[in-house]
């Protein structure tokens, strides 16, 4: 029972903003290389309702979750190799649309521009790094990114 209470300890809980629904469909090869990630490092942000990007076509099937989609290509741990990795843009310390994550370009850390905290992004995970979210033990919801037969990616939260 002690070992099970020091392993949540360190349990990061990515979980916390309100469960909305995604989906954004890049899955044709053509809107893939308009509007996809395709080197290490590589980030868009999509957001519905604040027409981001500001030329993607929405259409009425396509959700952007809570805080928007934050589209990075980066580091899957579980297939070792670099792939699309997608997280929600809203801070989990906030947990408001309003305060929603941009990407430090010196070092590709997600940061939350209103408590400061820091993710990483790059590698998969959506961890807090540092500032309050590390405090809180609270990292990005991450959102799944499915290979379409395409030659594109659909992002989904299912």
């Amino acid at each position: 029972m002690l070992l099970g209470v020091l392993a949540s300890c360190n349990h990061v809980d990515n979980k916390v903003i309100p469960s909305y629904t995604v989906r954004l469909d890049l899955g044709t090869y053509g809107v893939w290389n308009t509007y996809g990630v395709n080197g290490a490092g590589d980030y868009r942000i999509f957001n519905r309702d604040k027409r981001l990007p500001a030329n993607f076509p929405y259409n009425a099937n396509m959700y952007t979750g809570f805080g928007g989609v934050l589209l990075i290509m980066g580091f899957d741990a579980s297939t070792a190799s670099y792939a699309p990795l997608a997280f929600d843009a809203a801070c989990p310390v906030e947990r408001r649309i309003e305060y929603t994550i941009t990407v430090d370009p010196s070092n590709f850390e997600a940061v939350c521009p209103k408590c400061g905290s820091r993710y990483n992004v790059l590698t998969g995970s959506g961890g807090p790094i540092s500032g309050t979210a590390l405090a809180q033990k609270v990292g990005l919801t991450t959102y799944k990114c499915r290979q379409s037969v395409n030659g594109g990616y659909i992002i989904t939260s299912y």
